[in-house]
């Protein structure tokens, strides 16, 4: 029997191996990758086409929101389950709505993860407990996946690399290094996303950042 493909995603080295050892100790699990950030996911999920990619929320460079949209997009037969110390309800609500089909907080994990990856891997939708509790309290349908959806103003996938960045203290010139894109550029997209946003400083922007998970709150220095 073929086994369960999984593409390990955290910035954090130590909950990779540990991870890692956690679901390789299984005989129907294989590990096929692992990426410390949703840039790298993306690629990563392109080039390994896993099963089930275990996905972190709040990451440098670009964060599992946006990863997991990407991934949905790009290589729509991999599942995204979320793996993430983050369990509020904006949270949980983005990331269904980005695609993912299941959610786990880690307080929690340990009793859940490989049930939950081998659930998530046939398309049938996985939460840790107290999520499930609270979703269905909150009236949502948890029998099949969320339909992707977006709340509010709609960036495209650049224009929130761009803001994300931006948020975590990066300059123009350093936006642009980072994305192999040109000055101007990022300007442009700096721009249409703020005005989108209606927001024109950065503090503001950051603090939307945080709120959004895309950013954690310490993280938000890197200059």
């Amino acid at each position: 029997m073929k086994k369960v493909e999984v593409l390990l995603v955290d910035d954090h080295a130590v909950v990779r191996q540990g991870l890692r050892a956690l679901l390789e100790a299984e005989g129907d699990i294989a590990v096929v990758g692992e990426a410390e950030d949703g840039r790298e996911a993306v690629v990563l999920a392109k080039k390994t086409l896993p099963d089930v990619v275990l996905m972190d929320v709040a990451m440098p460079g670009l964060n599992g929101l946006e990863a997991t949209r990407q991934i949905v997009r790009n290589v729509p037969s991999t599942k995204v389950l979320v793996l993430t110390s983050y369990g509020n309800d904006d949270y949980i609500t983005q990331m269904l709505q980005a695609g993912a089909v299941g959610y786990l907080v880690k307080q929690s994990a340990a009793a859940d993860l490989l049930k939950a990856v081998r659930r998530v891997r046939t398309g049938q939708p996985f939460f840790s407990p107290t999520i499930s509790a609270r979703l269905r309290r909150n009236g949502h349908e948890l029998s099949r996946p969320q339909k992707p959806a977006r709340k509010g103003p709609s960036l495209t996938s650049r224009e929130a690399e761009v803001l994300q960045l931006i948020a975590e203290g990066l300059a123009n010139k350093q936006i642009a290094a980072e994305l192999s894109i040109s000055i101007k550029t990022v300007e442009k997209h700096r721009q249409q996303a703020m005005n989108k946003l209606n927001i024109h400083d950065v503090a503001s922007l950051t603090r939307y950042a945080i709120a959004r998970g895309w950013v954690e709150s310490g993280a938000a220095v890197r200059i």
